[in-house]
């Protein structure tokens, strides 16, 4: 397969990391000095906002690896290895680090839920299901290619040996 095939999708994995970046680098520190501030008033409520940075914070780990991961899996297919383990293998970290970052979301949704309550905000726990209903709809997207590749190869390498 010619390497440009791929090169709008690589491009597009690229563009993905650059909103994210830029949320954690401008965004949520500003957020954070915000609820430091608050927490020195004496306000609760900014722990809780302290509780879903770290949150936010530590998914953006497993969301850059499956970034990566994707990144090498298009790799795989420009140098026709599309049809290997090691594409059985990105796609179940892919699949891993969608689970991880849902994870991640369920465990700070009942921290979206008192901030919800607080600012009476329901529509913000809609908001907060919504990064976990995607994060799951790309692992069982991803379980579902991962299971495919495996029983294509299954079947090239049965085919291999009757040959």
């Amino acid at each position: 397969m010619k390497n440009g095939s791929t090169f709008f999708l690589k491009i597009s994995v690229f563009l993905l990391g650059i909103p994210v970046l830029g949320l954690c680098l401008f965004l949520l520190p500003q957020l954070a000095i915000k609820a430091t501030e608050e927490a020195q008033k004496g306000s609760e409520l900014a722990y809780v906002v302290f509780g879903i940075l770290f949150v936010v914070y530590a998914s953006t780990i497993p969301f850059y690896f499956a970034l990566y991961q994707a990144f090498k899996l298009l790799q795989y297919i420009d140098k026709n290895k599309a049809f290997s383990e090691l594409s059985v293998r990105a796609l179940k970290k892919i699949k891993n680090c969608a689970l991880t970052i849902s994870g991640l979301y369920v465990v700070a949704l009942p921290l979206v839920f008192i901030i919800a309550e607080w600012d009476d905000a329901p529509g913000l726990v809609l908001v907060g299901m919504a990064f976990i209903g995607a994060s799951i709809v790309i692992a069982v997207f991803a379980a579902v290619l991962q299971r495919l590749l495996k029983e294509a190869i299954d079947l090239k390498s049965e085919n291999d040996l009757t040959v």
